[in-house]
C-alpha cells in the first residue's frame, strides 16, 4: 500500500487508468516474496549436479534448462498459484485504478452488490446472493488449486529445505 500513491502518479502519467494495464502489468514482474521465495529453492539444490553437468560437457544454458528449471518446477508452481491468488483477489488496485464499473473485476461487483443492496434497505435479501456470487468467484481459485495441488504441496515441503 505504501506504492499507491506513486504508482497512481505513474499509471496516470501513462494514460492507464480506467484500463486493465495497472492491474496486469505490475502483476507479470517479480514480487519481492516470490524472488525470496525461488532463490531459497535454488539454495537447496546442490552445487554437484551442475559440476557434474559441466564435465559432461554441458553449456550453462543446458544446465539450466536441462537440470535446474525442472527441479524448481515445484517451486514455479506456488509462485504462480500465489500470483494468481493475489491479483484474483486483488480489490484496492482495481478500487483506485478503474472508474467504469463495467471494468470491474469479481471482487468488487460483489462490494458493488453490497452497496446496491445496502442502499434499498434490502439487507436480509443481499446475504444468499452475496455467499452464491462468493462461491462462484472462488471457483477458479479452487479448481486450479485442486490441478496444481500435488506440484503445490511438494513445493511448499521442499521450498528452503536445506538438502
Amino acid at each position: 500500500q505504501v506504492t499507491m500513491v506513486p504508482l497512481f502518479i505513474i499509471f496516470k502519467n501513462l494514460g492507464w487508468l480506467n484500463t486493465y494495464l495497472p492491474l496486469t502489468v505490475p502483476a507479470l514482474f517479480g514480487h519481492p516474496y516470490f524472488i525470496f521465495m525461488l532463490r531459497q529453492f535454488f539454495l537447496t539444490i546442490p552445487e554437484e549436479l551442475s559440476e557434474a553437468a559441466r564435465l559432461e560437457g554441458a553449456s550453462e544454458w543446458g544446465i539450466l534448462w536441462r537440470i535446474i528449471l525442472p527441479l524448481t518446477k515445484p517451486a514455479i508452481a506456488v509462485v504462480v498459484l500465489f500470483r494468481f491468488l493475489w491479483t484474483w483477489n486483488d480489490f484496492l488496485g482495481p478500487l483506485i485504478y478503474l472508474k467504469d464499473e463495467a471494468l470491474y473485476p469479481l471482487a468488487l461487483m460483489i462490494y458493488r452488490l453490497q452497496q446496491t443492496a445496502n442502499s434499498m434497505g434490502n439487507t436480509a435479501m443481499a446475504y444468499p446472493h452475496l455467499m452464491a456470487v462468493s462461491t462462484i468467484v472462488a471457483l477458479p481459485v479452487i479448481v486450479l488449486f485442486i490441478f496444481a495441488q500435488r506440484t503445490f504441496i511438494e513445493g511448499i515441503s521442499v521450498t528452503g529445505l536445506k538438502g
